[in-house]
């Protein structure tokens, strides 16, 4: 190290400048889902809970008329049968789920715990709801399951709360 210069570190300009680009893709690629996902679970939360009808056990728009007419052609109709013990706490639990999920996986705060929510929500509404979509790949329940995993797995590297307090803890431990 004659002239101060660290020859371990240095890729040059070519390398340097690709490898940047690509890595930059990489940290934020699963930006535009978390937005999308995020923003779609809170207006999906946003649209119940605005809507006095789906709340209600019977009639046109409730949930208990939704899931009554899914019951027999879902794959676990044992599942469908619990949600009509208490349509109404159903409805609720599901809305309510929805926003804490889409409020938790746009700002980035537990990243993979909402979108392990998320992904649970579609996953019951698959095996309920769009079960018997023919062909399957009609269903977007499914999609947004598969749509979840990602986020499962890497969380919210960049621009999240998670980050935030990642970045403070190791700023913590280094003093």
């Amino acid at each position: 190290m004659a002239h101060g210069m660290r020859t371990d570190a240095y890729t040059g300009y070519v390398d340097r400048g690709r490898g940047d680009w690509r890595e930059t893709a990489q940290r934020y690629a699963l930006v535009p889902l978390r937005v999308f996902l995020g923003i779609t679970f809170i207006y999906a939360a946003y649209d119940k809970l605005s809507d006095s009808a789906f709340f209600k056990a019977s009639g046109a728009g409730s949930i208990g008329e939704q899931m009554r007419g899914v019951r027999d052609s879902s794959a676990i109709p044992a599942l469908v049968d619990l949600a009509l013990k208490s349509p109404s706490g159903f409805g609720y639990a599901i809305a309510f789920g929805e926003l804490v999920v889409g409020i938790g996986t746009l700002l980035g705060v537990l990243a993979r715990i909402a979108a392990l929510g998320g992904a649970l929500i579609s996953l019951s509404l698959w095996l309920t709801v769009s079960w018997q979509t023919e062909p399957y790949y009609y269903g977007n329940d499914l999609a947004y399951l598969m749509a979840w995993l990602p986020l499962v797995l890497a969380g919210a590297a960049v621009w999240s709360v998670d980050a935030w307090w990642r970045g403070r803890r190791r700023g913590l431990s280094v003093r």
